[in-house]
């Protein structure tokens, strides 16, 4: 396939998650008031912080020269700004004081929990583009991209997500009955995520498609799944058919795998 026409697919699974084959999951983006408001909530907690720190740290220095009081501000403020945010994120799985009271949660790009390089590189960032810069750049990133990140989000590879709203799970295409024997009998291998993304969102949303924009894509999709599939399947088939029936049968094949899977634990390690 041509980088022209890979783009082509690619273009509808910019934005979601998968869980097994081909399950796409649309996380549920936390929107910029409430990523302002979660900001607004550390930000307070942060200042207070830094005061109470810097308090603190001025009766350990009160009879000390000015080079050893400047070194005592200097670990106060990265205590303060990163240590303690990035402990606070990794600890939690994403969470701190505000994103808590507001029901949001960061996560990597693909879904996951945040490691504690990312809860760093977003601190780092974080303490220049929000106290360093007033938030202008943050809140200027979180309009403009997809899934309002902020330029930390965008080197450490996560964003916010809200727990307060239902995941979407786009329902699973069905087994189109004349194609169930090939698919039962057929090599079918697991598609690669970006692949089985973009088929299941076309044949979801074909319907609202133009007529020409539909029959291009779906034969782009169909040749891409086809190599991945031996033998391929009888000839005079829809594109969209034949799209179906591999989505669905991967589909029930990992349900038995996982089936498979969670018997044998059970019989290993009992309750």
């Amino acid at each position: 396939m041509s980088a022209q026409g890979d783009q082509g697919y690619r273009a509808y699974a910019t934005e979601d998650m998968v869980t097994g084959e081909g399950v796409a999951v649309e996380l549920p983006v936390a929107s910029v008031p409430l990523r302002m408001a979660s900001g607004a909530i550390d930000l307070v907690v942060t200042i207070v912080l830094l005061i109470a720190v810097a308090i603190g740290f001025g009766v350990l220095t009160a009879n000390t020269s000015d080079a050893v009081a400047y070194t005592f501000a200097i670990l106060g403020s990265v205590l303060v700004l990163v240590v303690i945010p990035t402990t606070v994120e990794t600890l939690s799985r994403g969470k701190s004081l505000g994103k808590w009271a507001l029901g949001l949660r960061v996560v990597r790009d693909d879904g996951g929990p945040v490691t504690a390089r990312h809860a760093l590189t977003r601190a780092l960032i974080g303490s220049i583009e929000v106290l360093g810069m007033s938030g202008v750049p943050a809140v200027v990133a979180s309009m403009i991209h997809p899934r309002a990140k902020r330029l930390g989000d965008m080197a450490a590879g996560t964003y916010a997500v809200t727990e307060r709203a239902k995941l979407r799970l786009n329902p699973p295409p069905l087994m189109p009955p004349q194609l169930a024997g090939w698919a039962a009998g057929a090599d079918i291998a697991t598609l690669p995520a970006g692949l089985a993304i973009a088929v299941r969102q076309f044949l979801s949303r074909a319907h609202g498609m133009g007529p020409q924009a539909r029959a291009a894509l779906g034969q782009q999709l169909v040749g891409e799944a086809l190599k991945h599939v031996a033998p391929p399947p009888p000839p005079g088939h829809h594109p969209e058919t034949v799209l179906a029936a591999i989505i669905a049968d991967r589909r029930r094949r990992d349900s038995e795998r996982l089936a498979r899977e969670d018997a044998l634990r059970h019989r290993l390690l009992p309750r």
